[in-house]
């Protein structure tokens, strides 16, 4: 090769590597790079909500059946899936989701995990089993799941003995209202309300799931929460049927849940697949308002809820996409507040700060 080219090859390759060096120096200094930076100077991530019993349980075959189930369909789906695992396999499961935590630097993460008359106590000594594996790695608080409920018979006597193994008592009163009509899912509140206050323990919520108008189950919740004297020990996940209702009903249910030291954990890409709607009411997405409940003076956590199983078969689990997308979706510019979401407030909700 002639020594012109050579040197023309040189000084190309020169110039392509000062180019890289710009460009990752312009990196490093990019919001997300600033953004992973602080939250890793605060303790890193906390992932305030998970359920890593059932993580990566979708396959190519049961695939068909998430297209074609709306939630509460799911929920009975899942007794399949879960009488079909032992011990060792929730074990792995759950395993798995603690590595992918891991990865990404999370410290802390919080998880539901089944307990009922299908997964009996397999999931949670599996649980148990996996925190004590990775206790010197990561910090895991344990809720238990009532996706049959606290009112029949069976649901209950499971809950009750969840509710002794856990570290924070989970809720999902829709089920309880789906299953025994009108007014169930407040007699679900007050089991959980009094369960939580006997035994000293917080309680986590799942609340305003769909989107509606028709919902109110976070005021509910509060509602509950100011009743039973719980204040500060209550924390509402989802919560995203807020925005569906005027702003002078949100402001007033702001001032209310600041009353009963109401916390909120967001779990973006749960609901982002909500269907298209042809009732009528504010414009919105299917996020938590972060920016509304912040302001509001409302610690806001960020979670990933499910991963790569029946209710999000494309989540992989990722902190800063959930932050990312809560963040971008709600047009919230509050960075200081934003790292609180991703470390400082998961810790809240999770009883640890």
């Amino acid at each position: 090769m002639p020594a012109i080219y050579e040197r023309n090859s040189k000084r190309e390759r020169e110039i392509i590597m000062t180019n890289k060096d710009i460009l990752l120096a312009s990196r490093d200094q990019s919001l997300k790079a600033y953004l992973i930076n602080s939250i890793k100077q605060n303790g890193g991530w906390v992932n305030a909500h998970m359920h890593a019993d059932r993580a990566f349980t979708i396959t190519r075959d049961s695939f068909d059946v998430y297209q074609k189930q709306t939630l509460m369909q799911k929920w009975d789906t899942l007794d399949r899936i879960k009488a079909a695992m032992s011990e060792d396999d929730y074990y792995r499961h759950f395993s798995m989701a603690v590595e992918r935590m891991i990865e990404q630097g999370v410290t802390v993460m919080g998880s539901f995990i089944d307990i009922d008359p299908i997964a009996q106590e397999r999931a949670i000594k599996a649980a148990i089993k996996a925190r004590e594996t990775y206790k010197n790695d990561i910090t895991i608080k344990l809720v238990n799941q009532t996706l049959k409920g606290v009112i029949d018979k069976e649901a209950r006597y499971w809950f009750d003995k969840g509710a002794d193994l856990v570290d924070i008592i989970g809720g999902l009163p829709r089920r309880d209202e789906r299953d025994h009509g009108v007014g169930m899912g407040l007699v679900h509140l007050d089991v959980l309300m009094q369960t939580g206050k006997k035994l000293g323990k917080m309680v986590h919520v799942h609340v305003d799931q769909f989107n509606s108008q028709d919902e109110v189950e976070t005021e509910q919740l509060t509602d509950k929460t100011i009743e039973h004297g719980m204040h500060g020990k209550v924390v509402a996940i989802h919560s995203i049927s807020i925005t569906a209702h005027s702003l002078e009903y949100r402001q007033k249910l702001y001032q209310k849940m600041k009353e009963a030291k109401m916390m909120v954990i967001a779990c973006p890409f749960a609901w982002i697949d909500s269907p298209r709607r042809e009732d009528q009411g504010p414009t919105r997405n299917s996020l938590t308002p972060v920016d509304e409940l912040s302001t509001a003076g409302i610690p806001v956590a960020i979670g990933t809820d499910n991963i790569s199983d029946y209710m999000l078969p494309f989540s992989t689990g990722n902190m800063w996409e959930e932050l990312k997308l809560l963040v971008t979706g709600c047009r919230y510019t509050d960075l200081d507040n934003v790292i609180n979401v991703a470390t400082k407030n998961g810790r809240l909700v999770l009883g640890i700060e």
